[in-house]
């Protein structure tokens, strides 16, 4: 995912910067090139010797060390640099990047870096709060450098507030956002609808399915890392969001149908991958209803049909696909899908093959279009998205038109 990718990550001064060995290990299993900086403080906090163990490359602290391989050290390291990372960024680091101050290692290098900068502030709340350290996180957005909003809980320092560095893999997202992926989708918007729905029975009971929102969820994720600005309906599940998307949670079919209705004319690409229930209680009670001797029956109405109403009120240039879950006949039911809701590309699959359905890290999927079918292997489910949105550019181009897509 990152392999030629070199990234930069300078360490200040705080207790948060063993954090950062994890940063540094999971980029290297993506096999980036990872270089480590630190300041002279931050040697207090976690051993040099730690990160050239974990990214096998030299970690520089002195900026007149004489066995460094490069030349002029921060000028070779800003020029191989894909994206400069500054985690923990201390109230220091701060202060002298947005005042020009460029006085070690770290802090020359990064005013000679011209690629994308982050940093990660992190300290004690007082500090963070004071309007001085707020007026040069300011200056640092001005310049065109990204901020990474602290995390509130419970700091080192024994109190509680903004301050704490966020979890790495926070860190991470942002660094992929950067350079993992072609951004082929800026510029553009998704609208992804993931998970189930519930449709009340009375205060306590509902009906639902078994989606667990999976793969909506990669494919809002993955559209975000290649540049699109993402809307994820979701219903009801128990996975964090996407980082970058914009969550409107909904619970039930009516819900749904309110909130895509709500966004779909701001949309590029509408996925709607969500497990909408066909059918909802007529009645709903609004008190629990009680056990009783014999049988219990409820009446059921159809929901509104949010794929078929999509694709007859469709905008120029929305592209339209839709997911078809089966358990038997799945590519005559896909096609037959296809051309009733009036859609641009199915993706199938069937809760009969192994590695597929709900609640899965993977999947075995085929996409529909009106021209054939694409055959796909057993995938994880972050492969499955990338390959459809990969076929969206594709047909983007084989039809020449500026549609974009939706998925259900």
């Amino acid at each position: 995912m990152l392999k030629g990718k070199t990234v930069l990550l300078g360490v200040t001064g705080g207790i948060a910067a063993y954090k950062i060995a994890n940063l540094a290990s999971a980029l290297v299993k993506l096999h980036a090139d990872v270089n480590v900086i630190m300041t002279q403080n931050a040697t207090n906090f976690i051993n040099p010797i730690t990160f050239e163990s974990l990214t096998g490359n030299k970690c520089i602290v002195d900026t007149f060390d004489r066995n460094f391989k490069f030349k002029v050290e921060h000028i070779a390291l800003a020029e191989l640099a894909d994206v400069f990372m500054v985690a923990p960024a201390s109230a220091n680091v701060i202060g002298k990047i947005a005042n020009g101050i460029a006085d070690d290692m770290l802090t020359t290098t990064f005013m000679a870096c011209k690629k994308k900068k982050i940093l990660a502030p992190a300290m004690n709340t007082n500090m963070y709060e004071n309007p001085i350290v707020q007026d040069n996180i300011k200056k640092l957005k001005d310049y065109g450098m990204e901020i990474i909003e602290p995390a509130t809980g419970y700091l080192a320092c024994g109190t509680t507030g903004s301050g704490k560095l966020p979890d790495e893999k926070i860190l991470l997202e942002y660094i992929l956002r950067e350079v993992a992926y072609e951004k082929d989708l800026s510029g553009k918007t998704v609208l992804v609808t993931a998970g189930p729905t519930r449709e009340a029975i009375d205060p306590v009971r509902f009906i639902s399915n078994h989606s667990t929102g999976k793969m909506g969820y990669a494919i809002a994720r993955c559209a975000s890392l290649r540049g699109a600005r993402v809307i994820l309906v979701s219903g009801p599940v128990s996975i964090e969001p996407p980082l970058f998307a914009e969550l409107v949670p909904v619970v039930s079919a009516e819900d749904m149908y309110n909130a895509v209705m709500k966004y779909k004319d701001e949309a590029d690409i509408i996925i709607k991958s969500a497990a909408v229930a066909d059918y909802t209680p007529v009645a709903v009670s609004s008190e629990k209803i009680k056990k009783q001797d014999g049988d219990m029956r409820i009446e059921l109405r159809r929901t509104k049909d949010i794929l078929k109403e999509l694709g007859q009120s469709r905008r120029e240039n929305q592209f339209i696909c839709g997911f078809a879950m089966e358990t038997e006949n799945l590519i005559e039911n896909a096609v037959r899908k296809l051309e009733s809701k009036n859609v641009d590309m199915i993706v199938a699959n069937s809760l009969k093959t192994e590695g597929a359905g709900f609640g899965t890290d993977t999947n075995v999927v085929t996409l529909i279009t009106k021209d054939g079918k694409t055959e796909l292997p057993l995938m994880s489910k972050d492969e499955v998205a990338m390959k459809i949105l990969d076929e969206v550019e594709c047909l983007d181009t084989q039809f020449e038109r500026k549609n974009r897509i939706v998925l259900k």
